[in-house]
């Protein structure tokens, strides 16, 4: 196996970096169909059928993630941090439809044939979901900071 070399690991970076990109692309246009069918399900009171779009959705945004945090590691400076904007973005969207039903009395919990909607579970897993890849992130970059200042 030939030695990894400072050109070598530069080209790896630099294609790893467009990887990224694209993978935050991805994600992107993702959380927006996911988050405009949870809207359409919620304020249609269950004349759509549930998305249970959840967990394809979490597994890319998973993927992403990991890619990041492998890239932030290969990186002598720290990478972009922009996935933390699906996390604020779930949030909001999660508070929004909480406070919407609220108002409405819980109106938006009940299908017009009188029975219970899964809309406000499945957003709120899902931000659940989405904080805790966050929070693993998280958990990976200071681990990363603590290993680099054990080795000064």
């Amino acid at each position: 196996m030939p030695p990894i070399t400072e050109k070598s690991l530069s080209e790896v970076r630099k294609v790893e970096r467009s990887v990224s990109r694209n993978l935050f692309l991805i994600c992107v246009i993702i959380t927006v169909i996911v988050m405009a069918m949870i809207v359409i399900e919620f304020f249609s009171r269950g004349s759509f059928f549930p998305s249970r779009i959840g967990f394809f959705y979490i597994g890319v945004l998973f993927i992403y993630s990991i890619h990041k945090e492998l890239l932030r590691w290969l990186e002598e400076k720290g990478a972009d941090r922009r996935g933390e904007y699906f996390l604020y973005s779930w949030v909001g969207l999660t508070t929004l439809l909480y406070v919407i039903n609220f108002l409405s009395k819980d109106n938006f919990r009940i299908s017009l044939e009188g029975k219970p909607t899964e809309c406000i579970s499945e957003v709120s897993i899902i931000t659940l979901e989405v904080a805790a890849i966050f929070l693993l992130a998280r958990a990976s970059k200071v681990v990363k900071t603590i290993l680099m200042k054990a080795e000064k």
